[in-house]
């Protein structure tokens, strides 16, 4: 699998302000939901909440891989964007986050889920990239750096 297969420009953004976990989250959903007019941004919040509740998706370095199911949708989506200055996000190192890469998949896709967050996590398990994506000045260099 391509990230571009997942990931349109339109829904990559640098340099956001974030204050919170639930802000950060809130913003996904607003993004997603202007790329997925048929599911409303709320659901596209609350299926994120509900999978945190259940354990950060925060998986140190700075990195954040929210994720969720929603019914409805007949594609994987994603966002990428990072924030400035960093928040805090229960990741397993304790460390705050800055670059957040929410999956959005089809609620009976479980096993492309998985496929799908490994592949993620291999690319952001790569220190140029991380760094790369840490020194994009726009949205489209972040897309094109997560995407070559």
């Amino acid at each position: 699998m391509e990230i571009r297969e997942i990931l349109s420009p339109d829904c990559t953004v640098c340099t956001i302000q974030g204050s919170s976990k639930k802000r950060i989250l809130e913003v996904i959903s607003q993004i997603a939901a202007q790329y997925l007019p048929e599911i409303d941004q709320n659901t596209i919040l609350m299926s994120l909440m509900n999978r945190e509740k259940m354990g950060s998706t925060g998986i140190g370095n700075g990195i954040a891989i929210p994720h969720g199911r929603l019914e409805g949708l007949d594609k994987v989506t994603s966002v990428l964007l990072t924030c400035s200055p960093s928040i805090e996000f229960d990741s397993i190192d304790n460390k705050p986050v800055d670059i957040f890469f929410a999956i959005l998949v089809p609620e009976e896709q479980a096993q492309g889920h998985l496929q799908t967050l490994a592949t993620i996590a291999t690319k952001l398990n790569d220190k140029d990239v991380v760094k790369s994506l840490r020194r994009a000045t726009d949205s489209q260099m972040l897309f094109e750096t997560i995407t070559s």
